[in-house]
């Protein structure tokens, strides 16, 4: 990587009506008001690169993989430029990029496999910050007498206790499965210095990124973990999951699989076969994200460093949203953030944010504002060992916001000024 690169250079600001342009979703009207999609965590709208993209693969290559003629060899090349672009979003190789279904489903299918080795007493660690899909694949290998200790957060501002999830690693430890961000209340967590606990331990890291890849820039070289898994349909692409795992764990782990299929890493972690047309949408939606990059730095010269430059106005653009709304909501008698509130600490938090408003049921406020065309989210999001923990499963949870770079301070405003008139009724 260049120096450049590795310096973080200055970017330009966002230009925000070009990135709206590029979303045809942002032109639904609701009662003849815009749509204000603040429900980006359970999924972004999709830029038209990404639309397009998929419509031609279905077209110009649709077929199966390793067929002796056009649109079987197009179908290859489509698939290597995906892992080629998805490499550039992680910063690995190619051969350590494996699709799936879904993050959930690729974090059983590694669970089971990692399963094979573990023992009986053995113990992996996971926290009450996660979404279960990071949590429940573990504990399913309870079957098999592995023992799993949860570590707990700090309820003030909703992160994790570094000293419990510190003191939970043993060496009898096998994983530890922490989020890099919190899909309910925004914390991101300090997953480099996690992974130097876990492996001085002897033991493996597995990061769930999806909530944290709309909004920052991901490096497991640096982070180097052992395996980190997202969902592209969380930054702009369509509703698949990648997987990132260090090449000498593929190759040695031994996957659940039919026999016919390839012992080749990446493809034999890679059951039957995929959804392709999706992965060329992968492959769009990284792209989109450099384009944007190039954009706001025209001196990128690689992907990965437009990449860079991307998430660098990005997380500035956000950062002033998440901040307008921070404040908005701390104005409106009877709010109750879950989360880190203190603007000198939003660099450990990203801008996605819960709430509680009154005794009123978060699903009450949702139909509220969805009535007037505002898109959010209510219930536990499947971080259920959080809303358990915080005493709010009972309640019907909270409701999030769920803020990315094609949002604006209107939207905002909007919000903001419709939950005023529902606290006034």
């Amino acid at each position: 990587m260049s120096t450049r690169a590795l310096q973080g250079a200055e970017v330009a600001a966002l230009d925000v009506a070009w990135v709206r342009e590029q979303f045809p979703a942002l032109k639904t009207q609701v009662n003849g008001i815009a749509a204000a999609f603040l429900d980006g965590p359970a999924g972004t709208q999709v830029p038209k690169q990404v639309i397009a993209a998929i419509q031609d693969y279905l077209v110009n290559s649709n077929a199966n993989t390793g067929g002796a003629f056009r649109t079987s060899r197009r179908n290859d090349a489509m698939i290597l430029e995906a892992r080629a672009a998805m490499a550039d979003f992680f910063n690995c190789g190619k051969d350590e990029v494996v699709f799936g279904q879904n993050m959930t489903t690729i974090t059983f299918a590694l669970a089971r496999a990692i399963g094979r080795e573990l023992q009986p007493g053995d113990e992996i660690v996971v926290t009450t910050l996660d979404h279960d899909g990071n949590v429940g694949p573990w504990r399913a290998l309870e079957e098999k007498g592995i023992v799993i200790r949860q570590a707990d957060i700090r309820e003030l501002d909703c992160t994790l206790d570094l000293d419990d999830l510190q003191r939970k690693i043993t060496a009898k430890t096998k994983l530890v499965a922490v989020g890099y961000a919190s899909n309910i209340v925004g914390t991101i967590n300090p997953v480099a210095q996690i992974t130097k606990w876990a492996h001085a331990a002897g033991a493996l890291v597995f990061i769930d990124a999806v909530h944290f890849g709309p909004h920052g820039s991901i490096d497991v070289k640096a982070i180097d973990c052992d395996f980190l898994v997202c969902s592209p349909y969380k930054f702009f692409g369509p509703h698949m999951g990648a997987l990132y795992g260090k090449r000498e764990h593929l190759q040695r782990l031994k996957p659940y699989k039919v026999r016919p299929s390839s012992d080749a890493v990446p493809e034999r972690w890679e059951t039957g076969t995929q959804v392709q047309e999706l992965i060329a949408g992968i492959a769009a939606a990284v792209n989109y994200i450099a384009e944007l990059g190039r954009r706001c730095d025209p001196a990128a010269t690689t992907r990965r460093e437009a990449l860079l430059a991307a998430y660098r106005a990005t997380t500035q653009y956000e950062t002033r949203l998440i901040t307008k709304l921070v404040q908005g909501l701390q104005a409106i008698p009877g709010i109750q953030i879950f989360g880190i509130t203190d603007p000198k600490r939003f660099s450990e938090r990203c801008s996605t944010l819960s709430f509680r408003l009154g005794d009123h049921n978060p699903t009450e406020i949702a139909t509220f504002l969805g009535d007037r065309g505002i898109f959010t989210w209510d219930g536990n999001f499947y971080a259920i060992n959080l809303t358990d923990r915080l005493g709010l499963e009972e309640l019907g949870g909270v409701l999030r916001i769920g803020l990315v770079h094609y949002n604006t301070g209107e939207e905002v405003d909007r919000l903001l000024a419709a939950l005023r008139e529902f606290a006034a009724q």
